[in-house]
């Protein structure tokens, strides 16, 4: 029997200089992939890889530049189509300013009081 699976994700740009996504959110790509049932809970910083207008292009390190430069929306509006729910805490998106107009089409916005009843809904919770 299958288990599902919450990822919830709360450190934002974690790796992303050396491998220019997200690991967890390229491992529920590649594990979907293989045909486990995951989800997606971002929460703290990383409410902002929904942000539809970020944009990493232009970033360097002294005379280095990423070439390569993440697109972490991009991977994560992915997601859904393959069956992949995406949760966004908002109020921890209200904390930084963003409006619901700003983020990738197809995310759940869930509540932090609403976040025990989410849990209850899945085998794991994974928190990264």
């Amino acid at each position: 029997m299958a288990r599902k699976v919450l990822q919830v994700i709360a450190s934002a740009y974690r790796c992303n200089l050396e491998e220019q996504d997200d690991p967890i959110l390229w491992i529920t790509h590649a594990m979907k992939g293989a045909g486990a049932e995951l989800a997606v809970l971002l929460r703290g910083n990383a409410v902002n890889y929904a942000v539809k207008a970020q944009d990493a292009s232009g970033l360097s390190f002294g005379d280095r530049t990423q070439t390569q430069p993440p697109r972490i929306a991009d991977d994560l509006a992915k997601l859904g189509p393959k069956g992949v729910e995406v949760f966004v805490v908002e109020e921890d998106a209200a904390l930084r300013g963003i409006e619901r107009g700003e983020l990738i089409d197809g995310l759940k916005n869930v509540s932090r009081a609403a976040l025990p009843k989410l849990f209850a809904g899945y085998d794991q919770i994974w928190h990264w």
